[in-house]
Parts: structure tokens; sequence; C-alpha cells
């Protein structure tokens, strides 16, 4: 049985190879509800809750093309110096929001400050990590 176009609950813990738990449905004491394979999850995420039975818990293991993709080069922009706020506090590794054209929200890490510029990566911070995600459904609708 699908659970394709069905509205879905599920808990899930994601990990890093290494253990290292980036995200967790369980820490924030509330299940993830979605739309099964309507494209508001990663491929891999909802391909595997697709094919689970209510109750059942799986793990998986997602290749970056399953899940954030691979990093893309055109992601990375540069912007002069001078059209950031407060250049003088900025610094490597900062989390900063952009907003595109429309009033997008976008997340980039600065990765490289020069006399002239900076080097924001707008990759998603998973992208090219092998992810690891202990999932249970809990229902489908």
């Amino acid at each position: 049985m699908s659970n394709s176009g069905k509205k879905v609950s599920v808990h899930y813990r994601g990990t890093l190879d290494d253990g290292t738990e980036f995200d967790s449905s369980y820490s924030r004491n509330q299940p993830l509800d979605f739309t099964c394979m309507a494209g508001m999850m990663i491929p891999g995420f909802d391909k595997a809750v697709e094919a689970m039975e209510v109750g059942e818990t799986v793990n998986i293991r997602l290749e970056p093309e399953e899940a954030y993709g691979m990093p893309d080069p055109s992601l990375i922009i540069r912007f002069p110096l001078s059209q950031a706020p407060n250049p003088e506090q900025l610094k490597i590794g900062d989390q900063l929001m952009l907003r595109d054209n429309f009033g997008a929200p976008h997340a980039a890490k600065l990765i490289e400050i020069t006399e002239e510029d900076i080097a924001l990566d707008l990759n998603h911070e998973m992208a090219g990590k092998a992810l690891n995600f202990e999932i249970t459904l809990l229902s489908a609708e």
C-alpha cells in the first residue's frame, strides 16, 4: 500500500555517519506532518515513508543525491564588502539571512572575507553529506 498523496505524521531522528544528531522530532516533542510525495521533503525521506505501514520504524541511509544534493559552486556569491551591514563585525562561519527579489529568505554561510569583498555559500548546510534517518510512521490519512 502506498502513502503517496496522504497526509502523514512521523517521528524521526537524523544523524550523520559519525553519529552526530543534526535533527530530531523527538527533541522538539512534536511529530513532523507532511503530504507524502508532494515534494515537501527530501526525495529519499519521502520515498521511504511512501512504502511504510503505520507503526513501522525504518532506518535508512541517504546519499547526497537523495537528500540535499551535492554543493553547487554557482551558489557561492561574492559582493563588495562595502555593501555588507556592519562589515567590521563579520567573521568566517557566520550564518546570514539574505532575501531574494521576491522577499523569500535564504540562509547563507560566510566563507571568505577580503579587503574588497565577501563570499557567501548559499548551499544547504547538509549538501554533499550522507544522512541517516530513523523514521516511525505514526499515521497516514
